[in-house]
C-alpha cells in the first residue's frame, strides 16, 4: 500500500548539501592543545545560569556556551563529573590564561 506522505529524497539534478559535523555529532568535539585533551560540547543556551571558570562572570541563561572537561585518562565518568560552563571564548583563551 503506497504512503500518503510526500517523498523527501533530493531530486537527482539538485546540490548535494555538506554534512554538518557539529551537527551530526551533538556539538561534541575533541580539541588538543597544550594545556591538554579536551571534550568540548557546543550548548545553544541552557535554563539556568552557570559561572564561567576563567573570569568569573555568570552565564546568563539562554546564552549559548560551551561546556569542556579535560580528558585527563581518568575515564570519561572523571572527566564528566568536571565539567564546566565556560564563555565560547573564554574557553578559547584558557591557554593564555594559565
Amino acid at each position: 500500500m503506497p504512503s500518503s506522505r510526500p517523498s523527501r529524497k533530493r531530486p537527482w539534478g539538485a546540490e548535494h548539501t555538506p554534512l554538518d559535523l557539529d551537527r551530526a555529532r551533538g556539538g561534541v568535539r575533541n580539541v588538543s592543545a597544550a594545556d591538554g585533551e579536551w571534550t568540548v560540547r557546543t550548548v545553544r543556551g541552557g535554563d539556568k545560569a552557570y559561572t564561567c571558570p576563567v573570569c568569573h562572570q555568570q552565564i546568563p541563561p539562554g546564552a549559548a556556551h560551551v561546556v569542556a572537561w579535560e580528558n585527563d585518562g581518568r575515564g570519561s565518568e572523571a572527566g564528566v563529573e568536571n565539567r564546566r560552563h565556560w564563555h565560547s571564548s573564554c574557553f578559547e583563551r584558557r591557554q593564555r590564561l594559565r
